[in-house]
């Protein structure tokens, strides 16, 4: 079953009772509730959002990631499960043991994914992607030679239409809006399904940074920004040059998790394939598979 995304915009007091999240909304004083355990991700984009810590404890109890958003309503925290495995502490140091050679080999099984989603969606678009795939073809062991670098240029110059003069920067222009939120939603996602899996999103394959907490989760998304970056450039054909987000784009974006990928040959929720993926990953590291399963796109 997939887990549902509740966004919250307004403002709002949520608590629990009988293993359900009770809703309060605040401009009309309704009453709603939902089943904890239907809930994957919950957003809360409202600076007037009260939650009890019984709440808390119970969706972080049934692995509900909890986002919290900014003043401009962009993701920048997340709350997870620390005991989303019962054979945690033995993942965990399957995941610490795990050797360079290892990692450099996953790492290539996961740029090489990437780019051929890349190519697979530039394809759709009727837009040339021989670059993306000779780039596919030539990645070594841990991207050696930065193909992933070499192929993003090519990639973000041909993807949106040309009047919109598009260079990919976290606080560049629109639509590097949309692409972070969506990126947001794909990252929690991701991190969810690690914590599920009983690995450490913190201790990533490739990417190394002290500040960041989701380096794994940060290793594990790429082969599905492309996912991502379909339904954005769905928004912009809509849209043209009017990229400030709407709540119709919001919704779009908060439809991620939901949309159709094919994993293992078979179609799948992206939530749900991000589950197998992660699942994937733990049998790499405890030795039982050499093969991190990811995505395709929809023939």
């Amino acid at each position: 079953m997939i887990k549902r995304t509740l966004y919250f915009g307004n403002p709002a007091y949520l608590k629990t009772a009988n293993e359900q999240l009770v809703i309060e909304v605040q401009s009309t004083g309704e009453t709603k509730s939902e089943p904890i355990e239907d809930i994957g991700l919950l957003i809360l984009d409202h600076q007037q959002i009260t939650i009890t810590q019984a709440l808390i404890a119970k969706l972080l109890a049934n692995n509900v990631a909890l986002i919290t958003c900014n003043f401009t309503h962009h993701p920048t925290g997340l709350l997870l499960n620390l005991d989303g495995n019962t054979l945690q502490s033995q993942k965990f140091q399957a995941q610490v043991d795990a050797s360079i050679p290892l990692k450099k080999q996953l790492w290539q099984q996961t740029v090489m994914a990437k780019l051929e989603n890349q190519a697979a969606f530039l394809q759709k678009e009727k837009i040339d992607n021989r670059t993306i795939l000779k780039y596919a073809k030539e990645v070594k062991s841990g991207d050696s030679d930065n193909c992933e670098a070499k192929a993003a240029v090519y990639y973000w110059k041909n993807i949106f239409p040309e009047f919109l003069e598009f260079k990919r920067e976290r606080d560049g222009a629109p639509p590097n809006n949309l692409l972070n939120y969506g990126y947001a939603i794909l990252r929690a996602t991701v991190a969810r399904s690690l914590v599920a899996s009983g690995l450490l999103p913190t201790l990533g394959i490739h990417h190394r940074n002290q500040y960041n907490a989701y380096c794994l989760s940060d290793d594990i998304m790429e082969p599905y920004r492309p996912f991502v970056d379909k339904v954005v450039c769905a928004i912009v054909k809509m849209n043209g040059r009017f990229l400030d987000m709407t709540p119709n784009m919001k919704k779009q974006l908060l439809g991620i998790p939901a949309m159709d990928v094919v994993i293992d040959g078979q179609k799948s929720p992206l939530m749900n394939a991000v589950q197998r993926t992660t699942a994937s990953l733990v049998k790499c590291y405890e030795g039982e598979n050499r093969k991190i399963l990811y995505p395709v796109f929809l023939e």
